[in-house]
């Protein structure tokens, strides 16, 4: 028999259907269940690779590793990469598939319907569990017939379905109401519940709410969920970082620069979260003033960002600028002389002359780089410990004349490899390399921070577990019963 599917869908992006279903598969996991997470399709340039090379959204990573697994394609197995200009690379079952206009991949959308049934049987064949999540809104009434993500897969496993709103936004009983309204009959009778997210405040002020809700929909409100702040988990995409609140600076400040379709940018998550650290995400050259070190982060379109840093005064702004420069992946080959890509891989191709800021030359090819990888520091800053990331680029780069690379590359997915990596100035003030998830790595963080002239604020000990930490919070807020119902496996 397979396993039953609890649905997450939401009023719209950005309403916490991620962080839910994270928490929800911490709390099935925690019961003893053998639980994974699913989104049909998801769109983000925030990537995560799992052990095979393949590609999937770094949210669903993260809820794989609340549930206790090893993230699969399976989990994702659709994920659009957009490119700007309104065209996107599509990822299917963890590899590339094709690159196309919005247009056109509406009209191929259909003929990936049978791989998101296809994923999802094999996980409901595997687990006791599957916590599925949809992705914007699930009554985009012009977009509706060619739903592969919302409705469709919960009418298809016949799911037990959850609508989330998020009341910070403002107007949850339009939200929540007029989605009820506009889901078919056949929809709307999957709805096993109501969720009101990111209240502010005494959710006891709220029961008024749940009371006209509960009347008005005929559907109980399973849950008032408080807002949780600092939770430290990757975000699904850059409308975090576009949306976030300017923090008041403490100790030393990291400028990362808001590129263009910025990818992996939970890159600098582990730098933030340092006692005496800002990481302050910036899109103008005088918004360099006072930060230590400025990032170059990821990006999926690394010519047009090139010239977008032209654009908008960032070369001889960075050639001024008296402080550390990094470059990580798409960030690293902007450093370079020159980019080039005769292959139109991204976009439309082109070649143009990089930064100037390290001796490196990186042109584009047609195979895909995705591997879980694991290097040394060639630095004595970076210590003495592996250090593990991953890697996602299509471009490959190689070092000119006798400059110095930064890591020596010793295991890719499961095979030992000898190659060195990255590059960094005589110096050291300015580096970069391919590898993602290198500022997770304790020694390596720190002693580039020490680097800097940081020192620590506060001390950090005995840091709790993010995902315990959310289980928690949304255990309180649903109360065991309800998880009882959703958890059910008959």
């Amino acid at each position: 028999m397979p396993a039953p599917v609890v649905m997450v869908i939401g009023t719209a992006s950005s309403v916490g259907k991620s962080t839910l279903v994270a928490a929800l598969c911490r709390l099935a996991a925690r019961r003893g269940l053998r639980v994974a997470p699913f989104k049909a399709q998801n769109m983000s340039n925030n990537a995560a690779v799992t052990a095979d090379g393949g590609e999937i959204a770094r949210s669903t990573a993260v809820q794989a590793a609340a549930a206790g697994i090893a993230p699969t394609v399976a989990m994702n197995p659709i994920l659009i990469k957009p490119e700007g200009q309104r065209r996107s690379q599509i990822i299917v079952e963890g590899r590339p598939w094709q690159t196309l206009a919005a247009g056109d991949f509406w009209r191929r959308k259909t003929l990936l319907w049978e791989v998101v049934t296809r994923n999802l049987d094999a996980l409901r064949a595997t687990y006791d569990l599957v916590i599925a999540e949809g992705a914007g809104s699930p009554v985009e009434l012009n977009l509706k017939a060619g739903d592969i993500v919302n409705m469709r897969v919960a009418v298809y496993a016949q799911a037990r379905t959850l609508l989330v709103g998020d009341i910070d936004r403002g107007g949850i009983f339009a939200q929540l109401l007029g989605t009820l309204m506009l889901l078919e009959p056949a929809e709307r009778r999957l709805i096993e519940g109501l969720i009101v997210n990111r209240f502010r405040g005494d959710p006891t002020l709220f029961t008024d709410g749940v009371r006209i809700l509960e009347e008005r929909s005929g559907i109980p409100v399973l849950g008032v969920v408080p807002w949780i702040e600092d939770l430290g988990l990757a975000e699904e995409d850059a409308v975090a970082i576009e949306q976030s609140t300017p923090v008041m600076a403490q100790g030393i400040t990291i400028a990362v620069i808001r590129l263009p379709t910025i990818a992996n940018f939970d890159d600098f998550d582990p730098l933030a979260r340092e006692p005496g650290v800002t990481v302050r995400y910036i899109d103008r050259p005088g918004e360099l003033a006072g930060a230590a070190a400025v990032i170059i982060p990821g990006v999926k379109h690394t010519i047009a960002a090139r010239r977008w840093l032209r654009e908008r005064g960032f070369d001889e702004a960075l050639r001024r600028f008296p402080g550390a420069i990094v470059g990580i992946c798409g960030g690293y080959q902007l450093l370079g002389e020159r980019i080039s890509d005769p292959l139109a891989v991204e976009g439309n191709g082109g070649d143009e002359v990089g930064l100037g800021l390290l001796p490196v030359e990186t042109i584009f090819v047609t195979t895909k780089q995705t591997t879980q990888t694991v290097a040394h520091a060639r630095v004595p800053w970076g210590g003495q410990a592996p250090l593990h990331g991953y890697e996602i680029h299509m471009g490959r780069t190689h070092r000119i004349g006798a400059a110095s690379a930064l890591l020596t590359i010793i295991q890719r997915g499961a095979q030992a490899v000898l190659e060195e990596d990255g590059c960094i100035s005589p110096d050291g003030r300015v580096w970069g390399c391919y590898l993602h998830g290198l500022f997770t790595n304790d020694e390596f963080r720190h002693g580039w921070l020490r680097q800097l002239g940081w020192q620590p604020t506060t001390s950090v000990s005995g840091s709790v577990d993010p995902f315990n930490r959310l289980a928690d919070h949304v255990a309180r807020a649903l109360g065991e019963t309800v998880l009882d119902r959703l958890f059910r496996l008959t």
